[in-house]
């Protein structure tokens, strides 16, 4: 059946339909093939043979010239005596002598057979017919083809995709479709790319109906993209996904095939509704997955091949198409590795060890440390609780500094084990990023990776016996006041070592700003309340310092009348004494304070 919507599709120029006919106009051909009396084909025989033309007598007292470029090179040369068939073209009255009529004939033998041609096809040939024929030329639009005359191949119907270059099919022989037939204009269009797309559409349905999932198959490349391949199979074409191409990692499909290479691959699946098919190449042989666990069982050591490397890890070739990671985590026991590239490059070849194995995803976990002793296994051997080492100060935090014992392994030197007297605030008021210290080893955990380290464990513990023995109740002793709050003062005995003045210790009124009595950097006198060992504080007064003089001054006048001892007696009472437990009062008003605010 003839296809009317690409008829309309190919439109052919009066132009292209000359040059197709071979310069002859269609209405003369009409005109001469319908009308016998006028351009009629005749029977002549060739009386001589001139130097550019050849007479012919074609009966009725006439002769007629036909050009002898008419006889092309593949034909016998014209000879007197031969037939031949001849157009009359025109005619020219002439007189002899007498009242003898002669006429000259014009005559042409190649348009006599271009229209014997013509109506032998017309005989032959309808539209919707398949003719084969020789692709004899090039011209605006499309190709010549002779299939016993000339018709029209629009280059639009050379084929299913348009050719670069449609000259390519000069000389080939060729089968098209017969598109269009215009008696009228004796012209006729064909169309080969409507021919393969009809034979492609009964192999199609023929070919989906035996394809089978699993069955092996030969196709032909015919286009490549970065996902995949489309193969055409024999009348439908099916796609060969990059993933499917190879159990190892590829690039690009074109690394394996390229244009109209011949292949076989495996049908994986068939839509016959939506005409899909999914192909193979990787399933002709056994998944390298099948037996792993065998090949690379758990904590065994291999050697592979670094083929990509991202942020997270890097992943190693062990085989074609089994690969596995090794995470930026599995890298080194001590370094600190911000990219895998620090450790290793694409085409590195690196031992490994096999840390899992998930079969169903294909996925194998390695380690590069697990090739290497870790260090935190013999930790506590080499820095042994009680042990002085050295190390460099790494970094510096709010709660206390890292300490770098040996690459990779670090300790950590809490603020609280700086000083056994001062009070410090950030490691940085002692330390220094980059300096070199020493530090005793206080508590080792290896499972958790943490060494524990003190500084002022150097050196003896002061509350133990030193400042005991120094600082006893009672005493008078001078100190600077080196910082002061809502609740007291604070005041420096010596270097490091702070004692607190309560706010109710500064003087025998009540005082709400402490300011107006002492400043930051006066030197005063305090006396010495009490020495808490456990607690690492020293409470401090210095309204008991006046009291002090006065007892001294009243110890230095006559004694008082007995009555007036008793009444002196009951308000040192309530004033409290010099030791380190002081009257009633005085432990209301300053235990509890000294409790909330010392130190």
């Amino acid at each position: 059946m003839v296809n009317r919507n690409l008829i309309r599709q190919v439109e052919v120029t009066p132009e292209e339909l000359e040059a197709a006919y071979g310069g002859m106009d269609p209405e003369a051909l009409a005109l001469a093939a319908s009308e016998i009396a006028v351009n009629q084909i005749v029977e002549g025989r060739i009386l001589r043979v001139e130097k550019d033309f050849v007479v012919v007598d074609v009966g009725s007292k006439s002769e007629g010239i036909v050009p002898l470029s008419e006889w092309t090179e593949n034909e016998e040369p014209p000879k007197p005596g031969q037939t031949v068939s001849v157009l009359v073209e025109e005619l020219e009255d002439m007189y002899g002598l007498g009242d003898e009529y002669r006429g000259m004939i014009t005559l042409s033998k190649r348009k006599a057979e271009k229209i014997r041609a013509w109506m032998r096809v017309m005989e032959t040939v309808k539209e919707g017919d398949v003719v084969t024929g020789i692709v004899t030329r090039k011209i605006k639009g499309g190709l010549l083809v002779d299939i016993g005359v000339n018709v029209f191949l629009p280059a639009s119907q050379v084929d299913i995709r348009r050719p670069a270059d449609i000259g390519e099919f000069i000389g080939r022989t060729v089968q098209c479709l017969v598109l269009k037939i215009d008696e009228s204009r004796r012209n006729i269009v064909v169309s080969r790319r409507a021919l393969i797309e009809q034979e492609r559409a009964e192999k199609k349905a023929q070919l989906l109906a035996e394809l089978e999932v699993g069955q092996r198959r030969k196709g032909v490349v015919k286009n490549i993209a970065d996902f995949g391949v489309f193969v055409d199979l024999g009348g439908i074409d099916g796609l060969l996904h990059i993933t499917d191409m190879s159990w190892g990692r590829i690039n690009h499909p074109s690394e394996m095939v390229s244009i109209d290479e011949e292949i076989e691959v495996v049908i994986l699946d068939v839509n016959r509704e939506k005409e899909k098919i999914a192909l193979g190449l990787k399933q002709k042989t056994p998944s390298p997955w099948e037996d792993i666990e065998l090949r690379y069982p758990v904590g065994s050591r291999v050697k592979g091949t670094v083929v990509n490397v991202m942020n997270y890890g890097a992943f190693v070739k062990l085989e074609e198409g089994v690969e596995g990671l090794v995470h930026i985590s599995e890298m080194s026991w001590t370094r600190r590795i911000n990219h895998p590239s620090e450790v290793v490059q694409v085409g590195d070849e690196v031992e490994v060890v096999v840390l899992g194995i998930d079969k169903e995803k294909q996925e194998i976990s390695l380690g590069i440390k697990q090739t290497m002793q870790n260090p935190w296994e013999n930790v506590e051997e080499r820095y042994p609780v009680g042990s002085v080492v050295k190390g460099i100060v790494r970094n510096i935090t709010n709660y206390g500094a890292f300490v770098e014992l040996e690459e990779g392994v670090d300790g950590l030197l809490h603020v609280s084990d700086l000083s056994w007297t001062r009070k410090i605030t950030h490691p940085s008021e002692v330390l220094q990023k980059g300096q070199e210290i020493e530090c005793r080893v206080l508590s080792v955990d290896k499972n958790r990776r943490r060494i524990a380290l003190g500084l002022k464990q150097l050196t003896e513990d002061p509350w133990e016996t030193y400042i005991p023995s120094k600082y006893q109740p009672g005493q008078i002793v001078k100190g600077t006041v080196t910082k002061i709050t809502n609740f007291g003062v604070f005041v420096g005995l010596e270097d490091g070592l702070e004692g607190l003045l309560h706010i109710s210790e500064l003087a025998d009124h009540k005082v709400d700003n402490p300011e107006e009595i002492v400043k930051v950097g006066d030197e005063i006198e305090v006396k010495i309340l009490r020495v808490d060992k456990d607690e690492r504080k020293i409470g401090l007064s210095r309204k008991r310092v006046e009291w002090a003089e006065e007892e001294q001054q009243a110890a230095a006048e006559p004694a008082p009348e007995p009555k007036k001892e008793k009444e002196r007696e009951k308000e040192k009472e309530l004033k409290g004494g010099l030791g380190g437990s002081g009257g009633p009062l005085i432990q209301g008003l300053t235990g509890d304070r000294e409790s909330e605010s010392a130190g």
